[in-house]
């Protein structure tokens, strides 16, 4: 078995892009076999390493150059030990949390923005969910930038989006101020294994030229379900006691029974409790 790039691909989709006959760079190679790390060793990451990633994930592209996000490295044990309770406990806790040497949380900042406009005395004139929207988005740019850097340089890494179940315990406990909310958090850590690959929806159902089309959208999720099982089946399905078991549990059924439950129902609320206006 090859290991160029279009196989990487191929394997991933299931459908390969087009050739690309010029040098292709190592990222490239990187991305397309890259996987979530959630087993690590004990041993730390330099107190450097960690400052050297949050800052190239701050290189990466921000809307307007508003630079509406930040980077919150928990470094007291006593901290991280409140957040890993929130994360790890319960029916829906991800217990591996708590072994992953550190945890980075990446903000949305549309605070800083509303305070120069005090200090100019400039009407804050766009007070609206495009506010809101714009610091999320522009903190999503930096959490998959400070994966790439992370994963660049051997260390596993895996974003925590369950942190936003716990957004005002995380409030609290981060003395986090109006218009600044976690986005993500970020476990890292030196990998104590390989990391999966996870396969993708094809790329003939989800890159679109011209128009947005969803002709036979079903039969690839079918296609791509059975695709999934045979690569890397459900260790265990969700939620049995109400759904039953399935023999031919896959992608498209864990998703459904995942949003079948009610989760992160009050964000809203807690987004306009922060002053946003989500007009």
């Amino acid at each position: 078995m090859t290991n160029s790039i279009s196989d990487l691909l191929e394997r991933r989709f299931g459908d390969a892009p087009q050739p690309h006959d010029a040098d292709e760079p190592q990222l490239w190679r990187d991305m397309a076999s890259r996987g979530s790390c959630r087993r690590f060793s004990p041993e730390p990451l330099p107190p450097a390493l960690l400052d050297r990633l949050a800052a190239l994930a701050l290189c990466s592209p921000t809307k307007s150059d508003l630079q509406q996000r930040d980077i919150l490295i928990v470094d007291d044990p006593a901290l991280r030990r409140e957040i890993d309770a929130l994360l790890t406990e319960g029916a829906q806790g991800q217990r591996w949390i708590a072994r992953a040497p550190h945890m980075l949380i990446v903000l949305g900042n549309n605070r800083r923005q509303r305070r120069i406009h005090e200090w100019r005395d400039r009407t804050f004139a766009n007070d609206h969910l495009d506010a809101f929207f714009n610091a999320a988005v522009d903190a999503g740019i930096a959490l998959s930038a400070l994966v790439l850097a992370a994963e660049a340089a051997g260390v596993g890494a895996c974003p925590i989006s369950a942190i936003r179940n716990h957004a005002r315990q995380i409030l609290e406990l981060l003395a986090l101020p109006a218009y600044v909310f976690p986005v993500a958090g970020v476990a890292l850590g030196w990998p104590d294994a390989p990391t999966p690959v996870a396969p993708r929806l094809p790329l003939s159902h989800t890159v679109h030229r011209d128009r947005y089309r969803e002709a036979g959208l079903r039969e690839a999720v079918d296609a791509y379900d059975a695709r999934r099982r045979a690569i890397a089946p459900y260790r265990v399905q969700r939620d049995v006691a109400r759904f039953g078991e399935d023999p031919a549990y896959g992608w498209s059924e864990d998703k459904a029974r995942q949003y079948a439950n009610p989760e992160r129902a009050d964000f809203g609320a807690y987004v306009r409790a922060i002053g946003f206006s989500l007009d």
